[in-house]
């Protein structure tokens, strides 16, 4: 009697079920392998992962008992693919390494505030349709991979609020879609590369990281916010910042900063709120027109070395409505335009009034404004404590934030203060 094998009618049974399958039979096996790697102590019940029932099809299912939700589905060449996977904040742990990522038609993957770790996997660039990656607050550590460099679609990044090292990789220069990029709060060093040819990109935050150098000399030309507080950046800041005709937002504080804050800055067609604080820079420059046509609301050049008089230039910006100045080294008389700018404007006033003013912690000398006298705690926050001002006790609301200094420590900073 003649003998054969069950295994090739098995084979051409499991392809049969694949092909009548809703989802292709690919992504099913992606979404398997996903739901495999994920630590199983870590899917609480009631979670999407947790209601994952592979004895049904994904696609054909969503949103029934068996699969509650974590992905969603589009027909392409009457077949359904996975174009998103966007898991609950559930707590899920795992690594994501042994995942094929073949999903090629995967538009938006969102992992975010979960507990995922180890490395950023290499075939996540396999994802060529892939406009949104989303892994923030997780536990990634490892370098940035360099071939996410090739996610030619990618619109938006987020890898903040993670453990990753290495440096920003120069090959994100290629993404020319790239319109937001957040890696705050990681561990990221080394220089800050050249990313000049991201026409797209309009938001960067590598705040919170240990990124050193010097800003490079070109920057993406369309940002809007620029936010890197918290690095160990030097240097100056580069003319062509000056240049980035859409930027609104610029954060560089707790660097190391250096040299003059530029004019152009107070000129600027769009900037509308300029931070450098904790750094050192030592003057500021004046601009042309004085900053009349600022766009400028809010400005903190708080805790730098700057030295010189009060300048006089920022009570007259239109916009401005915080305007912080303390623990630098300036000397000199409170600007009449600053106290103008507290106690006159008013509502419907083109000039908007200085809601917020903080001298304190300088070398400030001579009366207090008479017009101060008049201002009532909880109206407007000035804070003078901490100068050589004449007669200005802590009992007063706008002397807070530390006795005067003593006239020995007063007369020690330079010979101008009586």
């Amino acid at each position: 009697m003649a003998t054969f094998s069950l295994i090739p009618f098995l084979t051409i049974s499991i392809l049969i079920q694949l092909a009548n399958s809703a989802t292709h039979w690919g992504d099913v096996q992606v979404l398997k392998q996903l739901k495999g790697t994920i630590t199983q102590s870590s899917i609480p019940p009631s979670s999407c992962i947790d209601s994952w029932d592979f004895s049904l099809d994904p696609c054909d299912n969503l949103f029934s008992p068996k699969f509650t939700c974590g992905f969603r589905c589009d027909v392409v060449l009457n077949s359904s693919r996975v174009t998103e996977l966007a898991l609950d904040s559930a707590g899920y742990s795992g690594s994501l390494t042994s995942v094929s990522w073949s999903l090629p038609y995967l538009q938006n993957l969102d992992f975010s505030n979960n507990n995922f770790f180890g490395s950023i996997p290499d075939s996540l660039s396999r994802l060529t349709r892939l406009k949104r990656l989303g892994l923030s607050h997780n536990s990634f550590s490892g370098s940035i991979p360099a071939s996410l460099g090739s996610l030619a679609a990618v619109e938006e990044i987020y890898l903040d609020g993670n453990t990753l090292t290495g440096e920003i990789p120069s090959t994100f220069n290629r993404l020319a879609n790239l319109k937001r990029l957040e890696l705050q709060g990681n561990k990221i060093g080394g220089a800050l590369p050249d990313l000049s040819r991201l026409g797209s990109l309009n938001f960067l935050d590598a705040s919170d990281n240990a990124i050193s150098g010097e800003l490079p000399p070109f920057l993406p030309p369309y940002l809007i916010v620029l936010s890197m507080r918290n690095n160990q950046i030097e240097g100056n800041i580069p003319a062509s910042v000056l240049g980035l005709s859409s930027l609104q937002v610029i954060d560089l504080s707790h660097n190391k900063l250096a040299g003059s804050v530029p004019a152009g800055l107070f000129a600027h067609p769009s900037l509308e709120q300029l931070t450098l604080s904790y750094n050192q820079f030592g003057s500021v420059q004046i601009p042309g027109n004085a900053g009349l046509t600022s766009q400028l609301i809010s400005v903190d050049l708080s805790n730098n070395e700057i030295r010189g008089f009060l300048p006089g230039f920022m009570g007259l910006m239109p916009r401005l409505s915080a305007l912080s100045l303390e623990n630098n080294k300036f000397s000199g008389w409170i600007p009449v335009q600053y106290v103008l700018k507290v106690v006159v404007p008013g509502p419907g006033q083109e000039i908007a009034p200085l809601e917020r003013l903080l001298l304190g912690g300088n070398y400030l000398f001579g009366p207090i404004p008479g017009r101060f006298m008049g201002l009532k705690a909880g109206t407007v926050t000035v804070m003078l404590g901490d100068n050589c001002l004449y007669r200005c006790p802590v009992r007063l609301f706008f002397c807070g934030g530390g006795v005067q200094k003593s006239l020995m420590e007063c007369r020690a900073f330079g010979p101008t203060i009586p």
